[in-house]
């Protein structure tokens, strides 16, 4: 799996013109699922991103974690973190895990998420999402597991 995190003020996912997800302080999640990725990569990544230390204390230190906070977190599944662009200019999808599969994963990680209180709102699993951000920082990882 791959994800990039990012802190923000707010998110929000529109489908369709209709907005079908806003979330304020904390985490936007894009989330990718690999072939060969198990709930075990879920879990680890899941544990990452309650726990890393991104969110500053009041001496303006990086010390505290989403959960420390009691953010927000928006994950949105997305599917072309998966691809190989290491040839020709046109993205290969070949290591991105099958749809269904993929599906059962994100699900997976996002009830891990949810299981530790936090409010944790989605997009829409395959659909075509337009995804707003106001990114705190800049701040802005890439995880992988």
């Amino acid at each position: 799996m791959k994800i990039v995190l990012q802190r923000v003020s707010e998110a929000s996912v529109e489908v369709s013109d209709q907005i079908i997800s806003v979330t304020g302080p904390g985490l936007l999640l894009l989330v990718g699922a690999d072939k060969g990725d198990s709930t075990a990569t879920a879990d680890f990544l899941a544990d990452r991103c309650l726990g890393l230390r991104i969110f500053e204390d009041e001496a303006g230190k990086m010390n505290l974690s989403v959960a420390d906070i009691k953010g927000d977190i928006m994950a949105v599944s997305q599917f072309t973190l998966s691809a190989d662009i290491s040839k020709g200019r046109r993205p290969s999808f070949s290591t991105a895990m099958e749809p269904d599969e993929a599906r059962k994963l994100f699900e997976y990680f996002v009830d891990k998420i949810k299981s530790s209180g936090l409010v944790v709102k989605t997009g829409e699993f395959g659909a075509k999402m337009t995804v707003s951000l106001v990114n705190q920082g800049p701040v802005t990882f890439v995880l992988e597991g």
